[in-house]
């Protein structure tokens, strides 16, 4: 039984058409924090039947680009979504099976991180990345060895 997310006030308040597609894009992100494009791509024919895979890029990049979706790059990894917007959270990365995980702001307020030199900029958000070990591979690894 899939969780009840209504994305009709997002898609509205972000002033973009609700379309089935994007209902279940997003539904998609919702359900599945840090997905893939091909786990949403299936996860959206599952709940609509055919749909292009170009129609899912272009949702992700029109969602992305209004705010609504979060799009994040972690290394070594293919490009992911999130739905959690807004609030400058970083990343922990295994470096094992690649499960990544919310890690609440360092420091408080954004961008969370003062660089020791801002080299004329503003700086509005800073993108960290932990890498290390999960839970389960740090487990697997010590009981292996």
């Amino acid at each position: 039984m899939r969780a009840t997310f209504d994305a009709e006030p997002l898609l509205r308040g972000a002033a973009l058409r609700v379309t089935r597609p994007r209902l279940a894009v997003l539904a998609a992100v919702h359900e599945r924090p840090h997905a893939g494009a091909d786990a949403i791509i299936a996860a959206v024919r599952e709940r609509l039947g055919e749909v292009s895979t170009q129609a899912v890029y272009d949702i992700l990049h029109a969602l992305t680009t209004a705010g609504l979706l979060r799009r994040i790059e972690p290394p070594g990894s293919a490009t992911r979504y999130e739905a959690r917007v807004g609030d400058n959270h970083h990343h922990a990365v295994c470096r094992s099976c690649g499960d990544i995980t919310d890690v609440d702001c360092a420091t408080g307020d954004p961008p969370c991180l003062t660089p020791s030199g801002d080299h004329g900029y503003t700086i509005d958000e800073a993108e960290i990345v932990y890498l290390g070990l999960c839970p389960r591979c740090h487990t697997a690894t010590t009981t292996t060895t």
